[in-house]
């Protein structure tokens, strides 16, 4: 069987927008999350997100911004780091058997808000011409394609928070099979937006600020805990077949050895203990390795109520007395939920911390919840580990599960 390996890491987030700032602002226990500053803020009852400092023009012409969708300038950002990283060049036999597998929650939601707000309010008479294909989910994909001639599959997956674990298994299972030997996989998220924030202000599933620190408005794990904080951002990955990567001479962060996704299939929002289990287990059985070969687990984590709760009794029921040794944390309690793109950025953050031999924090952990009682890593990171093989745990609203294992690579 081929294996499967990562040569390449972009990242666009609120912590850091390459990976060194990135992992390091997590280890620092740095956090995105702030009062929002568009322009509509005042307007809303919440007020506070994980937002990017991202300015288009330093990496677009005037034209281009003009033609991208924010969710598609940040994949295309991401995938120029990851690219690079890799110091991958593909020639054009290389690039029929290279392609990209990509998710997103909600595609190019601002590029419809605005054509709506044109539409409805200023009575604008038609749609900007590009406005489809600004707004299509598949277009941050079909635009890293068409930026590096990747002639191979080419498809994006949208099952909300899973979105972007679901492409990066799927890339892998496809590079494994033999049907490609290099993919690019990850997730871009833009959903920052009036309507859209409106929209889960009205679900009730979004953070209070904090009385003392809008910043540490997340608080995964802890009793306090309110909801979740929406956030904005991408990652790519570049996966390889191993003996291709290290015939070039490739830097591997990790080789993904496991891959599991399951269905809830018992309701739209509420996370089912039994599929969570089920997709991890999955995850276990692919890799052939035992749960206490498990040395961190980068957890969902998103701070509401109920899903803490789930994850911490899924993670007790597969991992036995073990799960109480194991360091698990929620970078969520940093970056926010990127829905789409978490998956990836936090799978990023996983196999950075077997490379740096560190475990990031779960902030804002101050005060203990009974029912959430693992090592949740409170408030300070950890170094110095023998962390060799790392879990990621994507549960989605519709009760899409995914799994990602990943480990030291070693010829």
């Amino acid at each position: 069987m081929r294996r499967v390996v990562v040569t390449g890491l972009g990242v666009v987030s609120p912590v850091g927008s390459n990976k060194v700032e990135f992992f390091d602002g997590l280890m620092s226990g740095k956090s995105g999350v702030r009062a929002l500053s568009a322009p509509f803020a005042d307007k809303l009852s919440i007020r506070i997100a994980a937002e990017v400092d991202f300015d288009p023009s330093l990496h677009f012409s005037r034209m281009k911004v003009g033609s991208l969708d924010r969710f598609s300038q940040f994949a295309l950002v991401a995938a120029k780091e990851a690219v690079t990283d890799a110091k991958l060049v593909l020639d054009e036999s290389e690039q029929r058997r290279a392609g990209i597998y990509f998710g997103t929650g909600i595609g190019g939601v601002g590029t419809i808000e605005e054509g709506y707000v044109e539409i409805y309010t200023k009575e604008v008479p038609r749609f900007k011409p590009l406005t489809v294909l600004m707004a299509m989910n598949n277009a941050a994909a079909s635009q890293v394609s068409i930026e590096y001639g990747l002639k191979g599959p080419n498809l994006t997956f949208s099952t909300a928070c899973s979105s972007s674990s679901i492409a990066i298994g799927e890339a892998c299972r496809l590079i494994r099979d033999g049907y490609a030997d290099v993919m690019l996989a990850g997730g871009s998220e833009a959903l920052l937006t009036y309507g859209t924030i409106n929209a889960w202000i009205s679900l009730r599933a979004l953070a209070l600020p904090d009385e003392q620190d809008i910043s540490a408005s997340c608080k995964p794990f802890s009793k306090n805990r309110s909801g979740l904080v929406l956030g904005e951002g991408a990652a790519v990955l570049v996966l390889e077949e191993a003996e291709r990567a290290i015939a070039r001479g490739a830097t591997i962060y990790g080789e993904i050895v496991g891959y599991g996704s399951s269905s809830d299939a018992c309701h739209i929002t509420k996370p089912s203990q039994e599929g969570q289990v089920q997709s991890m287990r999955l995850a276990l059985d692919e890799a052939g390795i035992d749960a206490k070969d498990i040395d961190h687990i980068n957890a969902h984590g998103t701070a509401t109520s109920v899903g803490d709760a789930v994850e911490t009794a899924a993670i007790k029921e597969v991992f036995g007395d073990h799960a109480y040794r194991i360091p698990v944390t929620s970078t969520k309690s940093m970056h926010g939920h990127m829905m789409g793109a978490t998956g990836a950025i936090e799978f990023m953050a996983a196999l950075l911390c077997i490379r740096h031999k560190s475990v990031p924090p779960t902030t804002n952990l101050d005060i203990p919840d009974p029912e959430c009682d693992l090592d949740y890593v409170p408030n300070v990171g950890r170094s110095g580990l023998d962390i060799r093989t790392i879990m990621s745990n994507s549960f989605a609203f519709g009760g899409s599960n995914a799994v990602l294992i990943a480990r030291e690579f070693k010829p």
